[in-house]
């Protein structure tokens, strides 16, 4: 299975549940793209042509998976990670909320096809791909 692995990775508070995320996924066979290996890196960080050329990346990889998981911070999680999740939803593209957080935008838990941990992630069957929905503070 081709998934899409969102998440921030802007600080050492993000990247720790997103490796952790990007081993138990890789662990499990799937075919996993995750942003954070794969980036633009022989073009000026920070440029209009970086831009343009990480979000058409980012979209082609979106729409090349079959399923997305998104590291999801809570309710004031990374807008980007947020709108790769709301993209995945707009195309018919289930997505998994791995609740990191301690909250969470009822936009992404009820978008989401299930709501996990990261401890439930390690034990999800994305061939039977069971549905779960968040218990938890929400906005």
């Amino acid at each position: 299975m081709r998934v899409y692995l969102a998440s921030p990775f802007f600080n050492e508070k993000e990247m720790e549940p997103l490796k952790e995320a990007e081993q138990i996924l890789e662990a499990k066979g799937l075919d996993v793209f995750s942003p954070r290996k794969n980036q633009m890196d022989h073009l000026e960080e920070g440029s209009r042509h970086w831009s343009i050329a990480t979000f058409i990346n980012d979209k082609k990889f979106i729409d090349w998976a079959e399923i997305v998981v998104g590291v999801y911070h809570g309710n004031y999680s990374d807008s980007g990670t947020a709108f790769e999740l709301g993209y995945a939803y707009g195309t018919n593209k289930p997505f998994i909320a791995v609740h990191v957080g301690e909250d969470s935008n009822l936009m992404v838990h009820e978008g989401a096809h299930a709501n996990v941990t990261l401890e439930e992630l390690r034990e999800y069957d994305f061939e039977a791909m069971p549905s779960s929905f968040y218990q938890g503070e929400m906005f």
